[in-house]
């Protein structure tokens, strides 16, 4: 693993990350990075992270725990600049579209001459190559197969509620990172919001080119498992996820249901089981229903909205430098994160 040096505390504790972009994907993989104590620099713009200048809380939301300089690439000091930082960096995370990457030398060819061990990650929306088609989380959904796959069978496609292609795209930007540092190795990796998307997609895309078996828009119900998806109740709505047998014995005693004993039968009869499910769930409300599957070990959940599943999980809420957000995903052992607050722009050096 390549040395580090530095103060803080959690496993990545020393490890030193840059990181230029705007936004959410890049953002949030360092981020991420953060909350499990690398120290991580945004390297912004003079005009600072776009994201700014949506909200100080959305700011917040991605960029807690971390340092800030401003820095104008496009001159000759501010390249100066770049380079000096990169000296002292052990990764560098960009979150640009290719053409200002070239531009602006963040790549790793351009930076190894002021640093062999560097680990450079660049995360566009369709790969280097690709050219500067916009890339937005929203478009690479629909360009990938996903709000074809979501919805109603005989309604329009749709997007799920938040942004999953950038933040599905910063996870992986954060592994690809971090082993990349593992390896001991400087170098290059490239990480696209098409290609995370694509490899989520996994057995849909795996059954298509096997079995050339086109998946269909299920009304968010699963390919495979019969029944899971959402059902509408007394009260509410509540989501089952029926994988194995004993999980369907359960939920048929339970709710008076019955036949459909093995997954091929409750898969070939998917119209019937359906049916035979919405009108037992009809007898009861969703937490009614959530509690008595619940104690029978059947995978189960009424339908929140988040106010009130932030409610239910309030030990998933912090405070950073005035602001409430939802925490780091990683518990581990003898690692408490430390959240610090979002940077002021330019708070650790201004050179723009």
């Amino acid at each position: 693993m390549t040395a580090v040096t530095g103060t803080g505390t959690g496993p990545l504790a020393g490890l030193r990350v840059l990181e230029v972009g705007h936004i959410l994907a890049g953002p949030y993989a360092t981020m991420l990075l953060a909350d499990l104590g690398a120290q991580v620099t945004k390297v912004e713009p003079p005009g600072g992270d776009l994201s700014r200048q949506v909200s100080d809380a959305y700011f917040a939301s991605l960029n807690r725990g971390k340092r800030s300089v401003r820095v104008d690439l496009s001159t000759p000091a501010g390249q100066d600049r770049l380079h000096g930082l990169v000296r002292e960096a052990d990764a560098l995370l960009v979150n640009l579209k290719p053409s200002a990457i070239e531009r602006f030398g963040l790549t790793y060819e351009a930076l190894r001459p002021f640093n062999e061990r560097l680990v450079c990650v660049l995360l566009t929306g369709w790969g280097m190559d690709a050219g500067d088609v916009p890339a937005f989380d929203y478009v690479v959904q629909a360009a990938t197969g996903i709000a074809a796959l979501t919805g109603d069978p005989d309604g329009p496609p749709l997007l799920p509620g938040y942004s999953s292609a950038d933040n599905s795209a910063g996870f992986a930007a954060a592994l690809g990172l971090l082993a990349q540092v593992v390896s001991g190795r400087g170098g290059q990796l490239e990480v696209s919001l098409r290609d995370v998307m694509l490899s989520q997609l996994n057995y849909h895309a795996s059954a298509w080119l096997n079995d050339g078996a086109a998946p269909r828009r299920l009304g968010g119900a699963h390919a495979y498992y019969v029944p899971a998806q959402l059902f509408p109740t007394a009260e509410g709505h509540l989501a089952l996820f029926i994988t194995h047998d004993g999980f369907w014995r359960s939920l048929a005693a339970e709710a008076g249901i019955e036949g459909y004993a093995t997954m091929a039968e409750r898969a070939a009869h998917r119209d019937e089981v359906i049916a035979a499910v919405t009108k037992a769930l009809a007898t009861d409300t969703a937490t009614g229903w959530e509690g008595r599957l619940r104690s029978l070990g059947v995978p189960a959940a009424a339908v929140r909205t988040l106010p009130e599943a932030l409610a239910a999980a309030p030990d998933a809420v912090v405070e950073a430098g005035g602001h409430r957000l939802v925490g780091s995903p990683f518990r581990g052992t003898g690692h408490r994160p430390s959240y610090g607050p979002p940077p002021r722009l330019g708070e650790h050096g201004d050179f723009a």
